[in-house]
C-alpha cells in the first residue's frame, strides 16, 4: 500500500525503489530518485517495464509525465549512467 500524507503522495526513498525493482543499477536508483517521483509513479512505471500493462487492458492509459521517465530509466539497456561514462575522444 502506497504512503499518503493528505492527499499529496510521499517521495520516494532508496529503499522503496529497491524494495519495487529489486535487482536495479545504482545511477538508475538515483536517476529514479533526482525525478521526485511519488511511490504510486514508480509502481505503475514497474507494471508497465514488466509488461503488466497488458493486463490493463483497454482502460490503461498512455505513459506520460515523471511515469514516462521512470519507465526510460528502467527500460534503459545502458549499464552506466552518463556520469559514469568515460569522456569520448
Amino acid at each position: 500500500m502506497s504512503k499518503l500524507i493528505g492527499s499529496a503522495a510521499v517521495k520516494l526513498s532508496h529503499d522503496d525503489v529497491i524494495r519495487l525493482c529489486r535487482d536495479i543499477l545504482d545511477w538508475k536508483v538515483h536517476a529514479i530518485l533526482a525525478l521526485g517521483a511519488s511511490i504510486e509513479d514508480l509502481e505503475e512505471a514497474v507494471a508497465w517495464a514488466s509488461g503488466e500493462d497488458d493486463m490493463m487492458g483497454k482502460e490503461r492509459k498512455p505513459l506520460s509525465g515523471v511515469v514516462a521517465e521512470i519507465y526510460d530509466v528502467l527500460t534503459s539497456d545502458d549499464e552506466f549512467g552518463e556520469e559514469d561514462r568515460a569522456p569520448r575522444g
